[in-house]
């Protein structure tokens, strides 16, 4: 049942996170016609634009959903789901914001599916937590707090030292605050979905500070998401955004929940591997997406016999002539000769 549930949660948060982004790009772009402070260069005019709270609403929606996933099912199930969110983009960028993906991009998708099934088949358990005083208890692990530490550290440098160097010119700047930070939600998540269990089973939840401290590290958590994220979204195109983020949030995410619930010590071989073969599949797809994304694939392109109008509707070997030897042909035909001849001529 658990399972089950957190399933069909995770695919319904990718459809709704996958159209918020293409809502939220609509409403940049209606900004970027009127003149207004762009997102990029620090202005908050999309607060105005109903197109970017719709997005919003839906990304709530998504992120709703998810955080339901995450209180039934291990982060490592549901995260690699995630990757319906840049298929569901993908489209609808190319319907509504004529953001055309080629060959390669549409392989890329393919290969980001694949490779989250197969992580969601071979996806480790996680170590029971049910109670906020275990919750604590993992908070408290030295391996976490290093890593808690790291993630806050490096957003800082990205935030005050890259952001205004490189924050035009590379995605992935802003892209990897969003990740860090994300992996730090998803932990607060976690707990709340088991504050918000033991509240539905009568425990006064209310009292205890840890649920308290984990929402207010939720908001914010979020808040600078979000901020960065229309950064991102106001610079680059939707389609090599949305799964250079998945790519990245999904690593911080798998490090965070492999350091904090020691999902990965007690899975047998044939897991690990696959786990890993998934992942690789979904950054094998994503670079693809992201490589090739400005390279032209027309059919001119393709070999003779696979372009349209090109195909020979007769086999060559059912025509003699075609077959015959080239010592029984002139290699000049005494009429195409003249011609030549008086080609040169008229040069001359």
């Amino acid at each position: 049942a658990g399972f089950g549930a957190g399933l069909g949660l995770a695919l319904a948060s990718s459809a709704f996170i996958g159209g918020s982004f293409v809502l939220k790009k609509k409403g940049l772009l209606r900004l970027c016609g009127r003149g207004r402070a762009r997102a990029g260069q620090g202005g908050h005019a999309y607060l105005r634009e109903w197109l970017w709270w719709a997005g919003l609403l839906c990304m709530g929606v998504g992120e709703a959903a998810n955080f339901a996933a995450y209180a039934f099912a291990p982060a490592t199930l549901v995260t690699p789901l995630g990757a319906l969110s840049v298929l569901v983009s993908a489209v609808l960028s190319s319907i509504f914001l004529n953001e055309q993906l080629n060959v390669h991009g549409k392989i890329g998708c393919i290969l980001s599916i694949l490779g989250s099934t197969v992580m969601v088949i071979h996806a480790p358990q996680e170590e029971e937590v049910s109670s906020l005083e275990s919750m604590a208890e993992k908070l408290k692990d030295p391996g976490f707090i290093v890593f808690a530490v790291c993630v806050l550290v490096s957003s800082l440098l990205l935030i005050f030292v890259a952001g205004p160097r490189y924050g035009q010119s590379n995605v992935l700047v802003y892209v990897l605050v969003c990740s860090a930070i994300g992996s730090l939600s998803v932990s607060c998540v976690k707990g709340l979905g088991i504050a918000l269990k033991e509240l539905f089973s009568g425990k006064p939840v209310l009292k205890e500070p840890l649920g308290w401290v984990l929402l207010v590290c939720l908001v914010i958590c979020i808040s600078i998401q979000i901020n960065y994220l229309n950064k991102a979204l106001d610079i680059f195109n939707t389609s090599v955004v949305t799964p250079i983020y998945y790519v990245l949030f999904t690593t911080a995410v798998m490090t965070c929940s492999a350091i904090l619930f020691k999902e990965w010590q007690h899975m047998v071989l044939d897991n690990i591997i696959g786990s890993i073969s998934g992942f690789l599949t979904i950054v094998s797809g994503i670079f693809l997406l992201h490589a090739f994304r400005d390279m032209p694939f027309t059919p001119n392109l393709l070999p003779l016999f696979l372009q349209p109008g090109r195909a020979d509707p007769h086999p060559p070997w059912s025509s003699a002539d075609r077959h015959q030897s080239c010592q029984h042909q002139p290699l000049l035909p005494s009429e195409d000769k003249g011609s030549q001849s008086a080609e040169e001529e008229e040069e001359e």
